[in-house]
């Protein structure tokens, strides 16, 4: 059962990223294998947000829907995905944005746990989640810069 955790500082402010990796519907634009992405529902409780999501990862020749259940804490600094339905027996995934000193830059905790339920994508596509899941932060990082002033 794989599972990958890694914290990493950047230099953008919290809200910020939290923002953009609230904003699921903007992946296909700027993150690997993500080729489609649509809300199926929404709905808010006070400032904190749930919504179901299709996402359809595509890599070489398989193209697989991951329906996710996504809950948004932006006071926490707190995003949670559950597993719904799609190519997986179980994943988790969670991200924490923790506050530092400068207000404009912030530590980011990206945490993911999953088994994937089909042998032959789990062959082919296992270590290419792997090292797309290291990257995850530097990608945001990277979308972020490409989005946001950097002021430190």
């Amino acid at each position: 059962m794989p599972s990958f955790e890694i914290q990493k500082y950047v230099e953008h402010h919290r809200a910020n990223m939290f923002a953009l990796v609230a904003d699921v519907e903007s992946y296909p634009e700027f993150l690997p294998m993500c080729e489609a992405l649509s809300i199926r529902s929404y709905h808010r409780e006070g400032e904190n947000s749930f919504f179901l999501a299709d996402m359809t990862v595509h890599y070489q020749w398989i193209r697989e829907i991951l329906t996710t259940k996504v809950s948004l804490h932006p006071g926490e600094g707190r995003i949670k995905v559950q597993y719904v339905e799609g190519p997986f027996q179980y994943l988790e995934n969670y991200w924490i944005f923790l506050p530092v000193k400068s207000e404009n830059a912030c530590i980011i905790e990206f945490f993911i746990d999953y088994k994937i339920s089909h042998p032959i994508f789990s062959l082919i596509a296992g270590q290419m989640f792997r090292n797309v899941f290291c990257r995850f932060i530097d990608i945001f990082k990277k979308r972020a810069d490409e989005l946001y002033d950097r002021v430190i």
